[in-house]
C-alpha cells in the first residue's frame, strides 16, 4: 500500500461524512477514530500515510446513520458516487469483516481500525464517567475494569476488540494502552472541531 495515495481531500472527506451523518455523537466518533488512525500511522512506521489513515478513519462509518441494517454494505455505493478509490473503500469496509460483510482486514491499517474502532467508543464512554470528562487521566486498569463488565457499553463489541488484537498480534492490554495514547494526542482537536459545529436542533 505504500504507494497509494488518498483520492479524496480531507476536507471533501469531512463534507462527504457530514452529507451523510447529522448527530454530534456519530461526527465526534469519525474524528476520534480519524485522529487515531493517524497516531497509530505514525507510530507503526507509516507516517507518510498518516493522512491517508486519517481519511479511512474519517470515512469509516459513513453509512451507519442513514443506514444502521446495511453497514458497510451500503458505503461503497456512497464513497463511489463522490469519486472515493477502491483502496478507501476496501479499508472502510473491512472493519465489519464477520459482521455484515466478508471484506477481510488486510494491511496493518485495515486491522488497526478493526481492532480500535470498537475501543475508542468503549474508552469514550468512561471518559464520560470520571470528573475530567477527558481521556488524559484515563488509565488502562480503569479501562478494563469497565470492559469485563458486560453492561458497560455493551454496544461496543468485546469479541471484535479481541479478534481486533489477535489479528495484529498485541496482548489486549497493549492495544488499550495504545488506543488511550493515541485519543489523548487528538483529544483537544476533537473538541475545538466540534464546537464549529452549528448547534442541533
Amino acid at each position: 500500500m505504500g504507494d497509494r495515495k488518498e483520492t479524496i481531500s480531507r476536507e471533501a472527506a469531512w463534507e462527504l461524512l457530514k452529507k451523510h451523518n447529522k448527530d454530534p455523537f456519530h461526527l465526534q466518533h469519525a474524528l476520534t477514530v480519524e485522529g487515531i488512525m493517524k497516531w497509530y500511522a505514525r507510530d507503526l512506521g507509516y507516517s507518510g500515510e498518516a493522512d491517508y489513515w486519517g481519511i479511512v478513519g474519517l470515512l469509516h462509518d459513513i453509512d451507519f446513520e442513514e443506514y444502521p441494517g446495511e453497514h458497510c454494505i451500503k458505503a461503497p455505493e456512497l464513497l463511489r458516487a463522490d469519486g472515493v478509490g477502491e483502496d478507501i473503500i476496501h479499508g472502510v469496509c473491512s472493519h465489519g469483516y464477520g459482521l455484515t460483510v466478508e471484506v477481510k482486514p488486510e494491511h496493518e491499517m485495515e486491522k488497526v481500525l478493526y481492532a480500535a474502532d470498537e475501543l475508542t467508543g468503549l474508552i469514550w464512554a468512561a471518559a464520560l464517567m470520571r470528573p475530567s470528562k477527558s481521556v488524559q487521566d484515563m488509565e488502562v486498569k480503569s479501562v478494563k475494569k469497565k470492559y469485563k463488565s458486560a453492561n458497560f457499553a455493551a454496544g461496543c463489541s468485546r469479541e471484535v476488540i479481541e479478534k481486533g488484537a489477535a489479528m495484529l498480534g498485541w496482548e489486549l492490554d497493549k492495544l488499550i494502552e495504545r488506543t488511550i495514547l493515541a485519543m489523548r494526542s487528538c483529544e483537544a482537536e476533537i473538541n475545538a472541531s466540534m464546537e464549529t459545529l452549528p448547534a442541533a436542533e
